[in-house]
Protein backbone atom coordinates (compact mmCIF):
# COMPACT_ATOMS: atom_id res chain seq x y z
CA UNK A 1 0.00 0.00 0.00
CA UNK A 2 1.44 3.38 -0.71
CA UNK A 3 1.12 6.63 1.54
CA UNK A 4 -0.92 8.27 -0.92
CA UNK A 5 -3.65 5.41 -0.57
CA UNK A 6 -4.04 6.17 2.94
CA UNK A 7 -7.34 7.45 3.58
CA UNK A 8 -7.37 10.45 5.38
CA UNK A 9 -10.70 12.08 7.21
CA UNK A 10 -11.90 16.08 6.52
CA UNK A 11 -9.48 18.60 8.05
CA UNK A 12 -6.71 16.19 8.95
CA UNK A 13 -4.31 18.83 10.16
CA UNK A 14 -6.66 20.02 12.35
CA UNK A 15 -7.29 16.73 14.24
CA UNK A 16 -3.31 16.38 13.53
CA UNK A 17 -2.67 19.50 15.88
CA UNK A 18 -5.53 18.14 18.68
CA UNK A 19 -3.60 14.81 18.28
CA UNK A 20 0.27 15.95 19.36
CA UNK A 21 -1.03 17.02 22.45
CA UNK A 22 -2.94 13.36 22.71
CA UNK A 23 0.50 11.56 22.04
CA UNK A 24 2.28 13.10 24.57
CA UNK A 25 0.17 12.27 27.38
CA UNK A 26 -0.70 8.72 26.03
CA UNK A 27 3.75 8.87 25.82
CA UNK A 28 4.14 10.65 29.47
CA UNK A 29 1.58 7.75 31.08
CA UNK A 30 3.26 5.08 29.27
CA UNK A 31 7.04 6.24 30.29
CA UNK A 32 5.01 6.14 34.54
CA UNK A 33 4.47 2.52 34.27
CA UNK A 34 7.50 1.75 32.60
CA UNK A 35 9.49 3.67 35.15
CA UNK A 36 7.40 2.06 37.89
CA UNK A 37 8.10 -1.61 36.61
CA UNK A 38 11.96 -0.52 35.96
CA UNK A 39 12.79 1.20 39.67
CA UNK A 40 10.94 -2.13 41.42
CA UNK A 41 13.17 -4.55 39.44
CA UNK A 42 15.01 -7.08 41.43
CA UNK A 43 18.09 -6.55 38.70
CA UNK A 44 20.47 -3.50 40.09
CA UNK A 45 21.30 -3.03 36.45
CA UNK A 46 17.54 -2.68 35.20
CA UNK A 47 16.87 0.13 37.86
CA UNK A 48 20.07 2.19 37.38
CA UNK A 49 18.91 2.18 33.58
CA UNK A 50 15.94 3.45 34.74
CA UNK A 51 17.21 6.30 37.08
CA UNK A 52 19.51 7.48 34.26
CA UNK A 53 16.72 7.41 31.61
CA UNK A 54 14.73 9.77 33.86
CA UNK A 55 17.20 12.57 34.33
CA UNK A 56 17.90 11.87 30.54
CA UNK A 57 14.66 13.46 29.93
CA UNK A 58 14.12 15.52 32.63
CA UNK A 59 17.25 17.22 30.72
CA UNK A 60 15.29 16.86 27.13
CA UNK A 61 12.30 18.65 28.63
CA UNK A 62 14.98 21.51 30.56
CA UNK A 63 16.31 22.26 26.85
CA UNK A 64 13.39 22.16 25.56
CA UNK A 65 12.01 24.61 27.83
CA UNK A 66 15.32 26.80 27.30
CA UNK A 67 14.88 27.00 23.39
CA UNK A 68 11.55 27.86 23.81
CA UNK A 69 12.18 31.02 26.28
CA UNK A 70 15.61 31.34 24.50
CA UNK A 71 13.69 31.80 20.94
CA UNK A 72 11.18 34.70 22.20
CA UNK A 73 14.09 36.68 23.80
CA UNK A 74 15.60 36.16 20.16
CA UNK A 75 12.71 38.56 18.69
CA UNK A 76 14.12 41.22 20.90
CA UNK A 77 16.70 43.95 19.97
CA UNK A 78 19.76 43.25 21.79
CA UNK A 79 19.48 47.22 22.56
CA UNK A 80 15.87 46.65 24.25
CA UNK A 81 17.09 43.59 26.36
CA UNK A 82 17.34 43.62 30.00
CA UNK A 83 20.77 44.11 30.92
CA UNK A 84 22.82 41.48 33.31
CA UNK A 85 23.75 42.79 36.57
CA UNK A 86 27.68 42.48 37.47
CA UNK A 87 27.56 39.06 39.49
CA UNK A 88 25.40 37.34 36.62
CA UNK A 89 28.18 38.70 34.15
CA UNK A 90 30.68 37.33 36.08
CA UNK A 91 28.52 33.86 36.13
CA UNK A 92 28.53 34.11 32.57
CA UNK A 93 32.32 34.29 31.81
CA UNK A 94 32.91 31.16 34.39
CA UNK A 95 30.48 28.99 32.63
CA UNK A 96 31.88 29.96 29.13
CA UNK A 97 35.10 28.99 30.54
CA UNK A 98 34.29 26.11 31.91
CA UNK A 99 32.02 25.37 28.67
CA UNK A 100 34.86 26.35 26.24
CA UNK A 101 32.92 28.28 24.22
CA UNK A 102 34.35 31.20 22.24
CA UNK A 103 32.36 34.93 22.38
CA UNK A 104 29.82 33.21 19.43
CA UNK A 105 28.54 30.49 21.46
CA UNK A 106 28.49 32.31 24.70
CA UNK A 107 26.32 35.45 22.87
CA UNK A 108 23.72 32.84 21.49
CA UNK A 109 23.18 31.03 24.85
CA UNK A 110 22.74 34.15 25.99
CA UNK A 111 20.75 36.70 23.75
CA UNK A 112 23.34 39.13 24.11
CA UNK A 113 26.07 40.16 21.15
CA UNK A 114 29.72 39.26 20.72
CA UNK A 115 30.93 43.38 21.75
CA UNK A 116 29.38 42.61 24.83
CA UNK A 117 30.95 39.25 25.78
CA UNK A 118 34.28 40.90 24.74
CA UNK A 119 33.30 43.78 26.76
CA UNK A 120 33.02 41.93 30.15
CA UNK A 121 36.50 40.21 29.47
CA UNK A 122 38.51 43.37 29.26
CA UNK A 123 36.60 44.80 32.40
CA UNK A 124 37.86 41.52 34.37
CA UNK A 125 41.15 43.11 34.86
CA UNK A 126 39.78 46.35 36.09
CA UNK A 127 39.77 48.47 39.36
CA UNK A 128 37.55 50.79 41.43
CA UNK A 129 34.33 51.71 40.16
CA UNK A 130 34.72 50.01 36.52
CA UNK A 131 35.56 46.88 37.73
CA UNK A 132 33.20 43.62 36.24
CA UNK A 133 32.09 42.95 39.76
CA UNK A 134 32.87 44.99 43.35
CA UNK A 135 34.22 43.31 46.12
CA UNK A 136 34.09 45.14 49.32
CA UNK A 137 37.39 46.09 51.22
CA UNK A 138 37.85 45.53 53.93
CA UNK A 139 35.49 42.69 54.92
CA UNK A 140 35.63 42.80 58.67
CA UNK A 141 33.66 46.15 59.28
CA UNK A 142 30.20 45.24 59.66
CA UNK A 143 28.50 47.08 56.64
CA UNK A 144 30.31 45.03 54.11
CA UNK A 145 31.51 42.10 56.20
CA UNK A 146 27.45 40.93 55.92
CA UNK A 147 27.03 42.16 52.16
CA UNK A 148 30.03 39.93 51.71
CA UNK A 149 29.00 36.81 53.94
CA UNK A 150 25.14 37.50 52.69
CA UNK A 151 26.55 37.36 48.87
CA UNK A 152 28.48 34.42 49.56
CA UNK A 153 25.52 32.66 51.68
CA UNK A 154 23.41 33.02 48.41
CA UNK A 155 26.01 31.78 46.07
CA UNK A 156 25.63 28.88 48.24
CA UNK A 157 22.27 28.26 48.78
CA UNK A 158 20.17 30.66 46.00
CA UNK A 159 16.66 29.32 46.97
CA UNK A 160 17.48 30.58 50.97
CA UNK A 161 15.24 33.98 51.28
CA UNK A 162 16.33 36.93 53.11
CA UNK A 163 14.45 35.76 56.37
CA UNK A 164 16.21 32.31 56.53
CA UNK A 165 19.93 33.88 56.21
CA UNK A 166 18.62 36.48 58.89
CA UNK A 167 17.76 33.45 60.85
CA UNK A 168 21.16 31.94 60.41
CA UNK A 169 23.06 34.95 61.41
CA UNK A 170 20.68 34.70 64.44
CA UNK A 171 21.89 31.39 65.63
CA UNK A 172 25.49 32.85 64.76
CA UNK A 173 24.57 35.26 67.60
CA UNK A 174 24.69 38.29 65.13
CA UNK A 175 21.45 39.81 65.33
CA UNK A 176 20.44 41.00 61.66
CA UNK A 177 16.85 42.00 60.79
CA UNK A 178 15.58 40.20 57.37
CA UNK A 179 15.58 43.93 55.79
CA UNK A 180 19.11 44.26 56.29
CA UNK A 181 19.80 41.31 54.53
CA UNK A 182 17.26 42.04 52.04
CA UNK A 183 19.00 45.37 50.83
CA UNK A 184 21.90 43.82 50.23
CA UNK A 185 20.29 41.36 48.30
CA UNK A 186 18.98 44.47 46.23
CA UNK A 187 15.49 42.55 46.33
CA UNK A 188 12.49 44.55 46.57
CA UNK A 189 10.15 44.58 48.82
CA UNK A 190 6.20 44.98 48.83
CA UNK A 191 4.47 48.14 51.54
CA UNK A 192 4.14 46.45 54.71
CA UNK A 193 0.81 46.61 56.58
CA UNK A 194 0.03 49.92 58.51
CA UNK A 195 1.16 49.04 61.92
CA UNK A 196 -1.03 52.02 63.28
CA UNK A 197 -4.62 51.15 61.94
CA UNK A 198 -7.08 53.65 61.88
CA UNK A 199 -8.94 53.92 65.23
CA UNK A 200 -12.21 55.30 63.49
CA UNK A 201 -12.50 52.72 61.46
CA UNK A 202 -14.36 49.35 63.27
CA UNK A 203 -12.74 46.37 62.97
CA UNK A 204 -14.40 43.44 60.84
CA UNK A 205 -16.50 40.87 62.50
CA UNK A 206 -17.30 37.49 61.49
CA UNK A 207 -20.93 37.02 61.19
CA UNK A 208 -20.75 33.22 61.82
CA UNK A 209 -21.00 32.00 65.41
CA UNK A 210 -17.49 31.39 66.84
CA UNK A 211 -15.79 28.20 68.24
CA UNK A 212 -13.47 28.48 71.22
CA UNK A 213 -10.02 28.72 70.39
CA UNK A 214 -7.70 25.60 71.80
CA UNK A 215 -3.95 27.37 72.70
CA UNK A 216 -0.85 25.01 72.54
CA UNK A 217 1.10 24.97 76.05
CA UNK A 218 3.59 22.55 75.33
CA UNK A 219 4.61 19.73 73.26
CA UNK A 220 2.90 17.02 72.38
CA UNK A 221 -0.46 19.47 73.42
CA UNK A 222 -2.05 19.63 69.97
CA UNK A 223 -1.08 17.17 67.00
CA UNK A 224 -2.18 18.31 63.53
CA UNK A 225 -2.35 15.69 61.03
CA UNK A 226 -3.32 16.06 57.10
CA UNK A 227 -2.72 14.32 53.91
CA UNK A 228 -1.15 15.04 50.35
CA UNK A 229 -0.73 13.74 47.11
CA UNK A 230 2.59 14.21 46.12
CA UNK A 231 2.83 13.43 42.09
CA UNK A 232 5.59 11.36 40.36
CA UNK A 233 5.75 13.09 37.49
CA UNK A 234 5.49 16.65 37.93
CA UNK A 235 1.66 17.06 37.37
CA UNK A 236 -1.35 15.34 36.72
CA UNK A 237 -3.24 17.02 33.41
CA UNK A 238 -3.84 15.04 30.62
CA UNK A 239 -5.27 16.03 27.20
CA UNK A 240 -8.44 13.75 27.40
CA UNK A 241 -11.21 13.02 29.50
CA UNK A 242 -11.39 13.78 33.34
CA UNK A 243 -8.28 15.49 32.22
CA UNK A 244 -6.21 14.23 35.27
CA UNK A 245 -4.57 10.92 36.05
CA UNK A 246 -5.69 8.21 38.76
CA UNK A 247 -4.34 10.02 42.24
CA UNK A 248 -2.83 6.50 43.14
CA UNK A 249 0.80 4.40 42.74
CA UNK A 250 2.64 4.74 40.13
CA UNK A 251 0.88 8.45 39.18
CA UNK A 252 1.73 9.67 43.18
CA UNK A 253 2.54 8.89 46.65
CA UNK A 254 0.17 9.76 49.53
CA UNK A 255 1.99 11.15 52.44
CA UNK A 256 0.16 11.61 56.19
CA UNK A 257 2.21 13.75 58.19
CA UNK A 258 1.90 14.75 62.07
CA UNK A 259 2.64 17.78 63.17
CA UNK A 260 3.30 18.96 67.15
CA UNK A 261 1.68 22.33 66.75
CA UNK A 262 3.67 23.79 69.76
CA UNK A 263 7.06 23.46 68.69
CA UNK A 264 6.41 22.92 64.70
CA UNK A 265 8.29 19.18 64.79
CA UNK A 266 6.57 16.61 62.51
CA UNK A 267 6.16 14.27 64.92
CA UNK A 268 5.99 11.37 62.17
CA UNK A 269 4.54 10.52 58.49
CA UNK A 270 3.71 7.26 56.66
CA UNK A 271 3.58 6.81 52.99
CA UNK A 272 0.95 5.19 50.92
CA UNK A 273 0.15 3.82 47.67
CA UNK A 274 -3.45 5.40 47.63
CA UNK A 275 -5.55 6.96 49.64
CA UNK A 276 -5.67 5.81 53.15
CA UNK A 277 -8.00 4.42 54.60
CA UNK A 278 -9.14 5.55 58.73
CA UNK A 279 -7.86 2.27 59.91
CA UNK A 280 -4.73 2.86 58.32
CA UNK A 281 -4.17 6.88 59.73
CA UNK A 282 -5.15 4.75 63.02
CA UNK A 283 -2.40 2.38 63.11
CA UNK A 284 -0.08 5.58 61.87
CA UNK A 285 -1.08 7.59 65.08
CA UNK A 286 -0.89 4.72 67.42
CA UNK A 287 3.03 4.41 66.64
CA UNK A 288 3.27 8.15 67.10
CA UNK A 289 1.71 7.73 70.24
CA UNK A 290 4.26 4.98 71.27
CA UNK A 291 7.13 7.18 70.44
CA UNK A 292 5.81 10.20 71.76
CA UNK A 293 3.37 10.90 74.90
CA UNK A 294 -0.13 11.25 73.88
CA UNK A 295 -1.78 14.48 72.33
CA UNK A 296 -4.57 15.92 73.99
CA UNK A 297 -6.35 17.45 70.89
CA UNK A 298 -5.91 16.42 67.10
CA UNK A 299 -7.01 18.51 64.42
CA UNK A 300 -7.24 17.62 61.16
CA UNK A 301 -9.94 18.65 58.42
CA UNK A 302 -13.02 16.76 57.46
CA UNK A 303 -11.72 14.08 55.02
CA UNK A 304 -13.32 10.97 55.02
CA UNK A 305 -10.48 9.08 57.11
CA UNK A 306 -11.52 11.79 60.07
CA UNK A 307 -14.95 12.91 59.06
CA UNK A 308 -17.87 10.48 57.32
CA UNK A 309 -18.92 11.81 54.33
CA UNK A 310 -22.50 11.39 54.14
CA UNK A 311 -22.95 12.86 58.10
CA UNK A 312 -24.86 15.79 58.29
CA UNK A 313 -24.52 16.15 62.24
CA UNK A 314 -21.92 15.84 64.48
CA UNK A 315 -24.23 12.91 66.62
CA UNK A 316 -23.97 11.41 63.55
CA UNK A 317 -19.87 11.73 62.97
CA UNK A 318 -19.27 10.09 66.01
CA UNK A 319 -20.09 6.82 65.43
CA UNK A 320 -17.13 7.14 62.80
CA UNK A 321 -14.28 4.38 63.76
CA UNK A 322 -11.80 7.61 64.07
CA UNK A 323 -13.64 9.39 66.42
CA UNK A 324 -14.51 5.94 68.57
CA UNK A 325 -10.67 5.52 68.19
CA UNK A 326 -10.47 8.95 69.64
CA UNK A 327 -13.11 8.55 72.23
CA UNK A 328 -10.85 5.26 73.45
CA UNK A 329 -7.25 6.72 73.64
CA UNK A 330 -8.48 9.54 75.64
CA UNK A 331 -7.92 12.38 72.79
CA UNK A 332 -10.18 15.12 71.35
CA UNK A 333 -10.84 15.30 68.29
CA UNK A 334 -10.62 18.93 66.50
CA UNK A 335 -11.66 19.69 62.57
CA UNK A 336 -9.59 23.10 62.17
CA UNK A 337 -10.99 26.20 59.68
CA UNK A 338 -9.75 26.83 56.45
CA UNK A 339 -8.44 29.90 56.10
CA UNK A 340 -8.33 31.09 60.18
CA UNK A 341 -4.57 31.22 61.78
CA UNK A 342 -3.86 28.65 64.11
CA UNK A 343 -5.89 26.23 62.68
CA UNK A 344 -4.52 23.78 59.63
CA UNK A 345 -2.56 26.27 58.01
CA UNK A 346 0.51 25.01 60.07
CA UNK A 347 -0.11 21.52 58.21
CA UNK A 348 -0.15 22.81 55.22
CA UNK A 349 2.61 24.95 55.65
CA UNK A 350 4.67 22.39 56.11
CA UNK A 351 3.15 20.34 53.64
CA UNK A 352 4.42 23.44 50.96
CA UNK A 353 7.70 23.15 52.50
CA UNK A 354 7.73 19.68 52.00
CA UNK A 355 6.92 19.96 47.96
CA UNK A 356 9.15 22.98 47.55
CA UNK A 357 12.15 21.86 49.18
CA UNK A 358 12.39 18.29 48.78
CA UNK A 359 9.90 16.45 45.94
CA UNK A 360 10.30 19.61 43.43
CA UNK A 361 13.84 19.57 43.82
CA UNK A 362 14.40 15.76 43.29
CA UNK A 363 13.32 13.08 41.02
CA UNK A 364 10.55 11.57 43.05
CA UNK A 365 11.40 7.59 42.97
CA UNK A 366 8.83 4.90 41.90
CA UNK A 367 10.74 2.63 44.94
CA UNK A 368 8.90 2.65 48.01
CA UNK A 369 11.28 2.19 50.32
CA UNK A 370 13.55 4.89 48.07
CA UNK A 371 10.56 7.44 48.74
CA UNK A 372 10.55 6.49 52.17
CA UNK A 373 14.21 7.67 52.78
CA UNK A 374 13.99 10.55 50.95
CA UNK A 375 10.39 12.13 52.89
CA UNK A 376 12.36 10.79 56.32
CA UNK A 377 15.64 12.48 55.85
CA UNK A 378 13.56 15.67 54.58
CA UNK A 379 11.50 15.36 58.30
CA UNK A 380 14.75 14.95 59.99
CA UNK A 381 16.46 18.52 57.89
CA UNK A 382 13.53 20.38 59.18
CA UNK A 383 13.06 19.36 62.58
CA UNK A 384 16.94 19.43 63.59
CA UNK A 385 18.58 21.86 60.97
CA UNK A 386 15.98 24.09 59.25
CA UNK A 387 15.38 27.26 61.98
CA UNK A 388 12.26 28.95 61.80
CA UNK A 389 10.78 32.89 61.72
CA UNK A 390 7.76 31.29 64.19
CA UNK A 391 10.12 30.07 66.77
CA UNK A 392 12.77 33.13 66.74
CA UNK A 393 15.33 31.07 64.67
CA UNK A 394 15.30 27.78 67.05
CA UNK A 395 14.64 24.64 65.06
CA UNK A 396 11.86 22.65 66.06
CA UNK A 397 13.32 20.45 67.74
CA UNK A 398 15.10 22.62 70.15
CA UNK A 399 11.80 24.18 71.11
CA UNK A 400 10.77 20.32 71.41
CA UNK A 401 13.28 19.79 73.76
CA UNK A 402 12.86 23.01 75.56
CA UNK A 403 16.75 23.77 74.52
CA UNK A 404 17.69 27.04 76.37
CA UNK A 405 17.32 30.43 74.06
CA UNK A 406 19.98 31.23 71.20
CA UNK A 407 22.58 34.02 72.35
CA UNK A 408 22.15 37.32 70.56
CA UNK A 409 24.61 39.30 70.11
CA UNK A 410 23.86 43.03 68.88
CA UNK A 411 26.58 44.75 66.49
CA UNK A 412 26.33 48.22 65.88
CA UNK A 413 26.95 49.69 62.15
CA UNK A 414 30.07 51.62 62.62
CA UNK A 415 31.82 49.04 64.61
CA UNK A 416 34.26 45.73 63.89
CA UNK A 417 33.40 42.51 64.29
CA UNK A 418 35.50 39.49 64.15
CA UNK A 419 35.06 36.95 61.03
CA UNK A 420 32.07 34.61 60.61
CA UNK A 421 33.23 30.92 59.93
CA UNK A 422 30.95 29.51 57.02
CA UNK A 423 30.75 25.76 56.66
CA UNK A 424 28.34 24.00 54.53
CA UNK A 425 27.57 20.11 54.27
CA UNK A 426 24.70 18.33 53.06
CA UNK A 427 22.58 15.95 54.74
CA UNK A 428 23.17 11.85 53.59
CA UNK A 429 24.48 13.92 50.02
CA UNK A 430 21.48 15.46 49.33
CA UNK A 431 22.28 19.20 47.80
CA UNK A 432 18.52 20.08 48.51
CA UNK A 433 19.07 19.60 52.54
CA UNK A 434 21.86 22.00 53.12
CA UNK A 435 23.52 22.13 57.02
CA UNK A 436 24.61 25.16 57.61
CA UNK A 437 27.22 26.20 60.35
CA UNK A 438 27.63 30.11 60.60
CA UNK A 439 29.88 30.96 63.72
CA UNK A 440 32.02 33.25 65.57
CA UNK A 441 35.26 32.64 64.22
CA UNK A 442 37.93 31.92 67.71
Amino acid sequence: MKVSDIPLPDAWPRLVRTAMLHVASLARWNMIYIHSNSECHEHPDVRSASAIQQRDDKIALLNEHIRILQTRIAKIHPKNRPFYPPAERMSILVLKAAQGWNLKQTANAFGVTEETISNWMRELEQEGPNALVQIPVPVNKYPEFLTYITQQFKTLLPLFGKKTLAEYFLRAGLHASSSSIGRRLKACFSKPPNPFPDPTVPPRTNPETTVKRIVSRHSNHIWLIDLTAVPLSSGFWTSWQPFSLIQKWPFCWWVLVIVDHFSRRCIGFALFKKTPSSKQVQRVLNKAIRRNKKPKYIISDKGTQFWPSRAKSISEARNHSYHVWCQRKGIAPRFGAVGKHGSIAITERFIRSLKTECTRRIIVPFDFNAMRIEVALYIIWYNQFRPHSSLHSRTPQEVYDNSPPLPVLYVKSNSLTPPLELNVSYLEGRRHLPVVELKLAA
